[in-house]
């Protein structure tokens, strides 16, 4: 004996109301097993010393910073990234371990200008990340593409923050020393 159209889509509809309860589910176990391994990596960092901060900074330096090349001899200190952790880490590195002053520190922010009236928002997250007044902040509008597939929109995206340091062409060549130094030490040459 057949089934009713209603019947097989009565079904049909159980069978992926089933699908998405075991979905959802699975996606609970992976959420709470990832939680789970971040609580424990947590606990493996501790302790840390200024000796490492100043590590930690070099390398975020050497993979975020600009660095002096033969055509561009005399650049200084420019940090860019859109993370807002890894600014804070950043400029804590800058303030606390190699002494920058405040007042040598410039934030520039960069947003695509389809978030142009959202500019208040950005402002205040910024300056609220990077502990410097609003006043003290400068913006500029980035052209959008007209086809992107940019995921970076919406209320959570605050654009890139470009740390610049002034006067700081001879900073900028000890960190590119430094970073010789780890690679030489570590025999990655």
């Amino acid at each position: 004996m057949g089934l009713s159209r209603s019947q097989k889509q009565r079904l049909t509809e159980k069978k992926l109301a089933s699908i998405k309860r075991g979905w959802a589910k699975w996606r609970q176990i992976r959420v709470d097993r990832t939680e789970e391994i971040k609580r424990s990596a947590i606990q493996e960092i501790s302790g840390l010393s200024s000796r490492d901060l100043w590590l930690i900074g070099i390398a975020l330096y050497w993979a975020e910073g600009s660095k002096e090349r033969d055509s561009s001899i005399g650049n200084g200190v420019r940090f860019n990234n859109s993370d807002p952790l890894m600014v804070r880490l950043f400029l804590k590195w800058l303030r606390d371990i190699i002494k920058v002053n405040n007042s040598d520190i410039k934030c520039e922010i960069y947003i695509h200008k389809n978030s142009k009236n959202r500019i208040g928002d950005v402002i205040r997250f910024w300056a609220k990340t990077v502990d410097i007044p609003e006043d003290k902040l400068i913006y500029y509008f980035k052209k959008n593409k007209i086809k992107t597939k940019r995921k970076n929109i919406g209320s959570k995206y605050f654009g890139l923050v470009r740390i610049t340091v002034r006067k700081s062409s001879i900073l900028n060549r000890r960190i590119a020393g430094w970073t010789e130094g780890i690679c030489k030490n570590y025999r990655v040459y």
